[in-house]
């Protein structure tokens, strides 16, 4: 009788391979630490001042003005400023964009005014059909432009 390795029988390991696990807790971890800092929720934010350049468009804007006060101006392009009430606005805006689709409405906000009033002017213009709108600020004062950074 002859015994050979090849019929012994062998016995099948019970035990789990943690290795591979390990490998992508590991990784795992590292994104994590990589990218929790990133996900800071409390940003301050100095809405009015920016350092963006001057949009380039050939037409000429409709320019709604909102004063600390509240007060709504209203300058359609080759008009003088009108002072309106919220829904004169939401009527002369939302006529002068169905005939011009294209043209592009600018809400400059006061510094010192309510951030509520901006909103609401914002929703105002969305409900009369105004698809683009941007937000207008002055550049800081003494900024330098070479980097970017003061």
């Amino acid at each position: 009788m002859r015994t050979s390795g090849r019929q012994r029988r062998y016995k099948l390991k019970s035990e789990i391979n943690v290795v591979p696990y390990i490998d992508v807790m590991l990784v795992l971890l590292i994104i994590f630490m990589v990218t929790t800092p990133m996900m800071k929720s409390n940003v301050d934010v100095n809405l009015p001042q920016a350092d963006a350049k001057s949009l380039q468009d050939k037409k000429d804007p409709v320019l709604v003005t909102v004063k600390q006060d509240g007060q709504i101006f209203l300058t359609l392009p080759g008009t003088e400023k009108e002072p309106l009430d919220a829904d004169a606005l939401k009527l002369k805006v939302g006529a002068f964009v169905h005939q011009n689709p294209d043209v592009n409405v600018l809400v400059a906000g006061d510094d010192q005014g309510h951030y509520g009033g901006v909103v609401k002017i914002l929703a105002d213009l969305q409900q009369s059909g105004v698809t683009k709108v941007g937000l207008m600020a002055q550049p800081e004062q003494g900024k330098s432009t070479s980097n970017g950074r003061k």
